[in-house]
Order: C-alpha cells, then structure tokens, then sequence
C-alpha cells in the first residue's frame, strides 16, 4: 500500500539462530537471507530513481487517449507521447494520499520484476508534477479479469488453465527474486486480448520481501491466508513467505471455476463455508463435500486442496499448478447435476445451511466493476421449505373452493414469515 512501508520490518537473518523455524513460519536463514537481499537491492533503486525523477506536469509530455482503470490509490491512463506519438499506460498516484517513499517503493518494484512475459512491463520513466506521482508501463487494453468472469459461471475452462499458468509462472519469478506478492485478485490480472489468451499481472504496491513482519491491517477477506488470522509468532508480526500468494491464487482460481467465493474469510468460527470446507478436506468424504464444489472434477479438487491448505508448511506451491494442466477441471453438466442431487438429498438443515445460503459472494464478476464486494442472495433451507409449504397450502385451498379472500390472507402471512425468518438468518 503506498506510503505504508513504515509499518513493516523484515526480519534480520542474524537473529533467525535465536528464533525457531516453526515462530518463523518455516522460513529458513537462507531464505530469509534472500529477502534481505531483494529490500536492499529495492533501497538502492529507490535512492537512484528519486534523483532521476522528471520534475513536469503530466499534460506537458503526454497526451491523455482515455481511463484504463481507476483504484482507491490512483488512476491508469492510455497516453501518447506529445513529441513522439508513442502509445503508453501511465499509472498516477495523488500526493494527497501518496508518500514519495511509497510511489518510488512501487516503482521500483515494478521495473525489477517487468522482464517477465506474465507482468507488466515498466519503463524507467518516473515523474513529479506539482499534485502527483506517476510512471509509465506497457498499455494492456482489454481491461482486468473481472470484466471477463461470468457470474455463477467463470470463465472457459481452458481459459481458466492459461491464467492459472501464466499467473503461477509469474508468482514463481516474483518469488524468486525475493518477493511476495501478496495482492492476488482479478482487479490485479490485465488482459492482452478479447480471447483471454494472454494475461499479466500489475500493481506492486502491496509486493514485499519475503521475511517482512506484518499484521492483518483490517477484516479478513476470502484471499486472506489463514495464518495471518492468527495471533502471530513474533510480536512484531508474521514473517510472510511465499505460501501467502499460493493461497490467494486458490481462491482465485476458484472463482475463475465457479463465478463464486468459495467463502468470505477463512475462519471456521465466523463463516461457515469456511467450515463445510475443513470437515470435507478432514474427512475425504464425497458426501461432505460443499455444494458450491459440486461442478468441479477431482482433479481440481486435488489441486485446490492443495493450493487451499490450512496448514502453510503443507501448502502446495504455484508451481504445482503445471501438474494439473491439460486435464479437465470442470465436470460434465449431467454429472455436476446428478452429484447436486444426491447432496441436496443428504444435507440436513445444519449442513445445508452453508451450502445454499451464500450471501455476500463474489461480485465476480462482473455485475459493478466499481467494486468487487457485491452481494448475490439466494434463499435457504429454510426459505424454500416454506415457500413448499406455501405453495401446498394455496394449491389445497384452491382444490377445496375455499374463497380468494382467504387465500389471499394465506399467502400475506406465509411471504411476512418468510421475511422475518429471513433477517433473523441474516
């Protein structure tokens, strides 16, 4: 987040011979030595970038084509070069909200990571102008991911698998120099092409070295990894490490699958998908199985345990997404169908209650893309059995001639209960 570096610390690698591996999140001394390298190596960029940064307003060198994205921290604008006419993205960033230390940390990040084919690729241009900060990239023009996600539905699965390839080879690369990620989302995934052929990832504004401590700054959200829900290890924070960007791509990934969340946070005490999720991974059983997984194959279901494991240690890493490809993700429609038939008919109204009442699930997906935490309701157990019996009553007053007023009166009463049944759900 620009101008929030202040808050985090990295670890020294010194004192990891004091601290167990186990307080350190796994991390190694070598590991942790790698991070320090990648913050080093970021705070002598920063220190050349900010004596070399363009002292201009932004109007006098470019040209303004139109927006391509708007976010809480700035906008991306399509430009051309006045001079030139060269075609470019320019990411800009008010000074209100903005510290320089912050947009130089950003910048800097983005240009030691743009060699990749699946990140976005930033020129060494940096300007200041009287209000703002800003940098150029290369213009990626058919907007974010989430334009693409169909709701309740996704996207294709072989296009699922080519964002899931290419984001992971890109996390791999981040990874390697040092870094993590750590702001995995559709927003975040821009695309080259009306087919969704091609995918990169943008905005390092949340990217860190891996060993850095941090605390949850706010509420969980469904990419949030379970351990940082979790009193941290070390009073100054969790040292974070790759495994954090593994589970945010499982999300993903679901989403990319399903058109849904697969929960809203990742505690089993508050959310109770989060639960139905626990008691399916611990149990194995095909009759615990959540129904918002019920169209995906067991293949996907091995690859997202695997992604989506509780546990950072036993985590898979991005990589293990290469293992999956190729082979199908989604099941046919008759055997998703058939297998949502045979769970309906095992749940009761405690384990159903997860299971059909998801509220607050992912906006994905498209329906308002000024903001990814759009609510989809659907009704409950308990809802749909009394519309049932509703429906029951109506069809025997009417097969016993009783008059319209009656029915009428019915009806009220019935759709008042529902909606009372309803908020105290809720």
């Amino acid at each position: 987040m620009p101008g929030k570096q202040s808050d985090e610390k990295q670890v020294e690698a010194g004192a990891a011979e004091n601290v167990a591996e186990e307080d350190l999140g796994g991390l190694t001394a070598e590991e942790l030595r790698q991070g320090q390298e990648a913050a080093l190596e970021l705070e002598d960029m920063m220190a050349l970038s900010a004596q070399t940064l363009v002292q201009a307003e932004v109007d006098e060198l470019y040209q303004q084509v139109r927006p391509l994205g708007q976010g809480r921290f700035g906008r991306v604008l399509l430009v051309t070069h006045r001079q030139k006419g060269t075609t470019l993205a320019l990411k800009q960033l008010p000074k209100a909200s903005t510290s320089l230390r912050g947009f130089l940390y950003e910048f800097c990040v983005g240009l030691s990571l743009g060699t990749h084919s699946a990140i976005v690729t930033a020129y060494g241009i940096g300007i200041e102008s009287a209000n703002s900060y800003s940098f150029l990239t290369e213009p990626v023009l058919y907007g974010d991911l989430i334009t693409f996600i169909q709701p309740k539905v996704g996207l294709p699965q072989q296009a699922v698998q080519r964002c899931a390839d290419q984001l992971a080879s890109a996390l791999e690369h981040i990874h390697s120099r040092g870094l993590v990620y750590r702001d995995i989302k559709p927003e975040n995934v821009l695309v080259c092409d009306p087919a969704c052929q091609r995918v990169k990832l943008t905005d390092f504004g949340h990217t860190r070295p891996r060993g850095t401590l941090l605390r949850l700054a706010g509420p969980p959200i469904p990419y949030t990894a379970p351990e940082l829900c979790c009193p941290p290890p070390l009073p100054e924070g969790l040292p974070i490490q790759p495994t954090l960007d593994a589970w945010a791509l499982g999300v993903l990934l679901f989403c990319l699958l399903t058109g849904y969340f697969p929960w809203d946070q990742p505690l089993a005490e508050a959310d109770p998908f989060y639960e139905d999720f626990l008691i399916w991974q611990a149990s194995g059983q095909p009759e615990d199985r959540p129904q918002p997984w019920f169209g995906l194959t067991s293949v996907a279901d091995s690859l997202l345990w695997g992604l989506l494991d509780p546990h950072p240690r036993k985590r898979s890493p991005v990589s293990s997404i290469r293992g999956y490809l190729g082979r199908p993700w989604r099941q046919k429609k008759e055997e998703a169908s058939e297998e949502e038939e045979e769970g309906n008919g095992e749940e009761d109204g405690e384990a159903g209650r997860a299971s059909v009442n998801k509220t607050k699930i992912s906006a994905v997906m498209g329906l308002c893309q000024c903001q990814w935490w759009h609510h989809l309701h659907h009704y409950d157990h308990h809802n749909l059995a009394m519309l049932t019996i509703t429906f029951i009553i109506i069809t025997a007053l009417i097969t016993a001639n009783i008059t319209s007023i009656t029915i009428i009166v019915t009806t009220v009463i019935t759709v008042i209960t529902i909606i009372l049944l309803t908020t105290v759900t809720q």
